[in-house]
């Protein structure tokens, strides 16, 4: 299957069967996050039922092998900061800022609007 044809939560998960559970389950939850939105790694943690797992959550962010179907990219610290290397916080920057993000100071301006 190719990237494009993925439309469905049912299509990622089949195509992570190789992840573990965790790491499916953080892909997924991710893959529901829609365009002009964004959410933190502890909501990821919490919306799947590991509210400690945040970092946890960014390991399994950086092998996310669905990139930008699974848009990660959309996955931002609590503080707004953008997690990991510099050079993919850069193009998670741009990325958000061409999906309409407020972005001020290198922080996403976190609002209940945008945060799910």
């Amino acid at each position: 299957m190719k990237k494009e044809e993925i439309k469905r939560e049912e299509d990622v998960i089949n195509l992570l069967r190789d992840k573990t559970e965790f790491e499916r389950a953080v892909l997924v939850a991710t893959f529901k996050i829609p365009k002009g939105k964004i959410s933190t790694y502890k909501g990821i943690a919490e919306k799947i039922g590991k509210p400690h797992a945040y970092r946890a959550v960014g390991n399994a962010l950086h092998k996310n092998p669905l990139a930008p179907i699974v848009p990660c990219h959309r996955v931002v610290k609590s503080d707004g900061g953008f997690g990991g290397e510099k050079k993919g916080a850069k193009s998670r920057r741009t990325l958000l800022e061409k999906e309409g993000i407020p972005i001020e100071n290198d922080r996403v301006e976190i609002s209940e609007e945008i945060l799910i």
